[in-house]
């Protein structure tokens, strides 16, 4: 019959699966060994009060803590979040050298950021220095060809249909790669930090111009209520 309570390998599993750890991350933070970590999370193995006691240290927890973890790691919620990316719907950043499209503003906090860029700069000396953020991300060449600069790695030249994925705290660059006018990229900015959208947009410096679709709406509107006006003024003549 199994167990109602948990075992110290169930502990251990909810501590990890909380902090997002691999077993050799466990293992590194804790200074335990990655075989003795296994055994006790399979529970074919217990850990000595010694330890334990030099796990919460090295994790920076009470022991009391460490025992409270639940047995299985919850289950996540559903958000039930969705946004449909139209370019219209689009924060919009223009500069002379690229144009960049970020889709489904409306969603917040989001832990991926997609964007669309039409990239006209030909040289770095054109781009500017080297972009570095927080997170991840992944380019895709939709159409032409891009000349990808990196701080670690030697410039590379990326054909319609092909991709790169980088650490995006890595100094990088996308360019028009020698004969193409400019190139087409569609983007994918990923981070947990929960300000990766206004990061990204300060990056881009004082020059760029900001567009969004609910500003042109707000500009239109005084247009609409002419027509109430005009009623409401016939029937204070017909009074007359």
């Amino acid at each position: 019959m199994t167990s109602q309570h948990p075992t110290i390998g169930g502990l251990l599993r909810s501590l990890r699966a909380r902090k997002g750890w691999t077993l050799k991350q466990m293992s590194e933070h804790s200074g335990i060994p990655l075989s003795t970590l296994s055994k006790v999370e399979h529970d074919r193995l217990t850990l000595t009060y010694d330890k334990l006691l030099q796990l919460s240290q090295r994790l920076q927890l009470r022991m009391s803590e460490l025992f409270a973890e639940q047995a299985e790691a919850p289950e996540p919620a559903v958000t039930a979040r969705r946004s449909i990316g139209r370019i219209d719907d689009a924060i919009r950043v223009t500069t002379p050298n690229y144009d960049y499209y970020y889709l489904c503003p409306e969603l917040r906090r989001k832990r991926m950021i997609p964007v669309l860029t039409r990239v006209r700069a030909k040289s770095l000396e054109a781009f500017g220095e080297l972009v570095r953020h927080s997170g991840e991300e992944y380019i895709h060449v939709l159409e032409g060809r891009m000349e990808v600069h990196t701080e670690f790695y030697d410039p590379i030249v990326l054909e319609t249909g092909e991709s790169v994925y980088i650490d995006s705290n890595m100094g990088h660059a996308y360019i028009a790669a020698e004969g193409c006018d400019e190139v087409l990229l569609l983007g994918v900015c990923s981070s947990a930090d929960e300000h990766l959208m206004e990061s990204l947009l300060t990056l881009h410096g004082d020059e760029t111009v900001v567009r969004q679709k609910r500003v042109r709406r707000i500009e239109a509107l005084p247009a609409a209520p002419a027509k109430p006006a005009k009623r409401a003024a016939t029937k204070k003549s017909a009074r007359r």
